[in-house]
């Protein structure tokens, strides 16, 4: 297997494929409406611009996908990344995503970001336990925040702190290095 940034023109078919049944039929991703390829080069160019895309590749074919993106806009939160994994449902529970996982973190830390959070719509426990398996603390969950698949959902937060000794104050995070 190999790990390597998202390529726009060349992986957003497959992201959007792997990540088509997260949305059509689970709450575990709060849009409704699954993004095709077209959306998913989009996301792939914006958050490579600033943070990261990484896809997973075995045999030639992509089985699944992280990224990092803002937290949120005020620059305040300038240090915080928003982390996500998607992996191809026939090939869960191999070690992709905290694969995925892994090279994400170790970037984004190079790059100067402090804090990972994740949100995770509950219940999820493979989603749960592969966040705490990689470092990250549950801090709190939105109650009944979601409306999907019929019923409210909860989303938990969980936080990974990518520099315990951080600077004070902190230099701006860098761009993404090259892309090979």
């Amino acid at each position: 297997m190999t790990i390597r940034p998202a390529d726009p023109a060349r992986d957003a078919a497959a992201c959007a494929a792997i990540y088509a049944p997260n949305v059509e039929s689970t709450p575990i991703s709060f849009e409704l409406v699954p993004p095709d390829a077209t959306e998913f080069a989009r996301r792939i160019e914006k958050y490579s611009e600033t943070h990261q895309f990484l896809v997973a590749e075995d045999d030639g074919e992509v089985v699944g996908f992280a990224y990092a993106c803002r937290w949120r806009e005020r620059h305040a939160y300038d240090w915080s990344v928003e982390v996500s994994v998607y992996v191809d449902g026939a090939r869960h529970g191999r070690g992709i995503g905290r694969a995925l996982y892994a090279e994400l973190l170790d970037r984004l830390r190079a790059q100067g970001f402090r804090i990972a959070v994740a949100g995770v719509t509950l219940p999820n426990p493979a989603s749960t336990a592969l966040h705490e398996s990689m470092g990250f603390e549950p801090i709190g969950a939105l109650r009944d925040i979601g409306w999907k698949e019929g019923a409210w959902h909860d989303v938990g937060y969980w936080q990974l702190d990518l520099a315990p000794d951080a600077e004070n104050p902190p230099s701006p995070p860098s761009p993404p290095g090259p892309t090979a």
